[in-house]
Parts: structure tokens; sequence; C-alpha cells
């Protein structure tokens, strides 16, 4: 077990006064839990043009050495795309990164910002004017080596993640942001500390790149870099969940918004820990070109057809976002299980994703795979109350459900067209004790669409994290 900090130790000492005593492991006196060190690279294949850093501000006062200031940023002005929370109380920086992608039309776009400690969200017209501060005075960095103004206003995008309510310390921020500044960098080390910079309840550093080719230029090999945060009140749409994706190929503004969200749609927006949708969700998609060969070559441009350029890229940026979504889900709030729903066959992509959702975010459902009970009543019956489904796009007599085992092992099937199935229990427990685990639910014995969700079980330790959270 992690090493508890100090204010760990607060919070256990504010617990026995109430006369119980919790035990969990939250961040992080630096170490990451022995089992998710499988998930943190040792090295990685950035894409060319960008630099970033981690910096600490100690923006939590019990933060007294870790990183919590990161800063993305492009060489050179770029294409700059973001999909933000659905939910009504909207943080002050997804305002102004909103606010600044609408002036810019997604061009011009120089980099990213980020606090980790504090949402500066439900804090009035003082959190727009921190968040505004914050973005400006890492334009007045760029500013000071000679970047010419456009004209078009701040070029920085700005995230904020922590406790909701509570005013950022915006001169402790701004104080350390030229600090930030000074050392980006491109190097693994750096992309790190970055990625570590914007953890809150995380236990890992959630950081992953990619390499891959456009049909247009098989000869040129583009990379992708991405970094996330979030493990708890995730669930789209989004979750308490930022996201920041870089790469080095060539994308107008307009292309780059289109793939991001058919990306999101299926990969941040697919996965759910707790059924919580926060106030801050934010992911970014950055592209500078950086990698692309000297004229002729065109830019990716969104058209009718699609490119075969456009649609190969959508598909690797989907893939990808999709792998690091699932690191939040393995980093769920005391989750032990990295569960996969898969519905196929059903009449339309929406009602495939509306039922792995109601799925994915049932209590019962959920709390069942912690406890490794074999409980598929509780996996139909939320099918069954799935909202807002087509008419008839739920059958009971043609709802097949199985357990998929990770080992390459044939299904378990527990219900088949509506009639269950003789379960074998002691294979369903072994299925059961494995840390990833498919759900499979057929709709129809005829062909159709799919979706795919992903989901955590349910654990103790998730109610004392967040019973814990802020006091």
């Amino acid at each position: 077990m992690a090493l508890k900090p100090s204010s760990t130790l607060g919070r256990l000492t504010r617990s026995a006064a109430r006369g119980q005593i919790r035990h969990y492991s939250p961040p992080l006196e630096g170490q990451v839990p022995h089992a998710k060190a499988k998930y943190v690279p040792t090295s990685g294949a950035y894409p060319q043009g960008f630099v970033v850093s981690g910096t600490h501000v100690g923006v939590k006062a019990s933060n007294t050495r870790f990183p919590d200031l990161a800063i993305i940023a492009s060489e050179k002005p770029c294409s700059g795309a973001a999909v933000f929370t659905k939910n009504k109380f909207q943080a002050a920086p997804v305002t102004v990164s909103r606010e600044v992608l609408q002036k810019r039309g997604g061009s011009g776009i120089r980099g990213v910002v980020i606090n980790s400690g504090c949402a500066n969200a439900v804090t009035g017209k003082q959190g727009i004017e921190d968040a505004r501060s914050m973005a400006a005075e890492v334009d007045r960095c760029f500013s000071a080596q000679g970047e010419p103004d456009d004209g078009q206003g701040s070029s920085t995008i700005v995230m904020s993640t922590g406790v909701i309510g509570q005013p950022l310390p915006i001169a402790k921020i701004l104080s350390k942001i030229p600090t930030g500044h000074a050392n980006l960098d491109s190097s693994h080390d750096a992309w790190y500390l970055t990625a570590r910079a914007i953890m809150t309840t995380d236990t890992f550093p959630k950081l992953m790149t990619r390499e891959f080719t456009l049909p247009s230029t098989p000869n040129v090999t583009y990379r992708l870099a991405g970094l996330t945060k979030g493990a708890g009140m995730i669930h789209p749409n989004m979750a308490t969940l930022l996201g920041i994706m870089c790469t080095d190929a060539p994308v107008a503004p307009e292309a780059l918004k289109s793939i991001l969200t058919y990306a999101v749609d299926r990969s941040f927006n697919a996965i759910s820990i707790d059924g919580d949708t926060s106030t801050n969700d934010t992911v970014a998609l950055l592209a500078n070109g950086a990698a692309a060969p000297p004229t002729p070559f065109k830019t990716i441009k969104e058209s009718t057809p699609y490119s075969e350029d456009y649609l190969q890229l959508r598909d690797t940026v989907t893939s990808f976002a999709a792998d690091l979504a699932s690191l939040v889900v393995r980093d769920g709030e005391g989750a032990t299980k990295f569960v996969t729903i898969r519905v196929t066959n059903a009449a339309s992509y929406e009602d495939a994703k509306k039922v792995a959702s109601s799925i994915a975010r049932s209590p019962l459902v959920k709390t069942a795979l912690y406890g490794k009970d074999a409980n598929w009543g509780r996996i139909l019956c939320a099918t069954g109350y799935a909202s807002e489904c087509g008419v008839d796009s739920v059958v009971p007599t043609e709802t097949s459900v199985s357990f998929v085992p990770t080992d390459g092992s044939p299904e378990l099937k527990l219900l088949v067209k509506g009639e269950p199935e003789a379960v074998d229990e002691n294979r369903a427990a072994q299925i059961l004790e494995e840390e990833d685990l498919e759900i499979l639910v057929r709709l129809s014995e005829k062909p159709g669409e799919e979706a795919v969700y992903y989901t955590c079980d349910f654990s103790h330790e998730y109610v004392t994290i967040n019973g814990d959270y802020r006091t």
C-alpha cells in the first residue's frame, strides 16, 4: 500500500474523532500502486513540435511538492478543437476555452494550461476572470519570445480540476506559469510530469503515444500523444475528466472538430465509473502538422465523401482515445475490475449504446461484480429499463447474455433468447476472479449495430474515498 500523505492522516484523524477509522490509498506519496505500474509507460514516441511541462504550485495547501500546473504547447500555432461537459453548471475554464476556440475558429491555438487541486467551478465572475488570467499569462510568455499578436485574442485553452466551489489561489498560479513556460520540453520525463500534474484522486499518470501513417503519405510516420485524468465522478457527458491529445499530422480546424466529436462519442463518452457527470469535463485535440512533408501535400479537411486520409485519421484517433479513456476506468476510485460491456445486433448504434450505458451505471450490477457474483438478472434488469431506446429495441425473447473470459476460452452463456442457461457456477466464479471481464449482450440473432462501453465495479473503498473527499 502506498504511504499516506499528511492530508490523508488528517482525514483519518477526523474520521477517528467521529468514531470510525477509514483506510484507503489515495494519491500518492509519489508511488504508483504495484497493480497499476504496468499501465505507466517508461518511454514514448511523441509528436514533433509539441513541448510540455509539469510544475509545482501548491494549489492545495497539502500539496507541498508534487506538480499541479501543466502546460502543453505547440512550437507554432496549430489547429485546436475541444468537446466539453454538458452539465448545466459549467466551470469557468470551460466557458473561457469555448470562447477562445469559437473566436479563433479553431485556428492559431498555441497550447493548453491546466491546474489540478481546484476546479474553479461555481466561482462566479471571479472564476471567469481567473481562467482568463491563466490564459493571458501563458499568452504573455509566448509574446515575450517575440511571438506576433494576430489580434484574435487569447490562443490558450484553460482547464482546471479538483474541488468545486472554491476560488483558485490565482496569484500563486500566475507566479508559476513563467516557470512552467521556461521548463517546456519534449522529453518523455517532461510528458510524464505533465500527466502527473493534472491528477487529483488518480493513482497513476495516464499517458500514451502512438505512431501511424496516412494513405496519401505511406512513407511518413505521424505521431499521437495523449494524457488524461479521472478516477471518480465519471459518466458522459463526459466525466470529472480532462484529456488532451496532440498530433503532428496536418489537420484543418473543421476536420479536427468532427474527428474529435466522433472519437469522444466512442471513447470518453463511452465510460462510466459512478454515473456522475462533472462541471469541468474537457477533451481537446491539437494538430500542428510538424511532421507533414513539404507542399504539395494537402492538409486533411472535412469533405463529402470523406477522403481516405480523413477516415484513417478519424479511426486512429478513435482507437487511441478509447485506449486512453480505458485508463480512466482502470483507475476508477476503489475499483477492482475493468469491465467491457458489448451490446450487439441492435437496431441502431444509439440503441446499443443506451443499453450498454444502462448496464454500466447500474449500482447493482457493479456491486455484484465486486462481490464476484454471477447475478445476470441484474444485467437483464438494466437492459430492460434502458431509457429512450427505439420501439421494440429490447425484446426479451430475443435477448442473450454471456460472460466472455479474457483468456480466449469460450463464452459462458447465461441467457439465450430469453431462456436461462444451467450456469456452471464454478466457471463463473473463475471468470469473475480475473481483473478484466467482458459482458456480451445480444439484442437479437439478426446482424445489427454494436456499441462498446467501459466500466468498473463498486467497492467499499469508493464510498470511503468520496465520503472524505473534501474534508
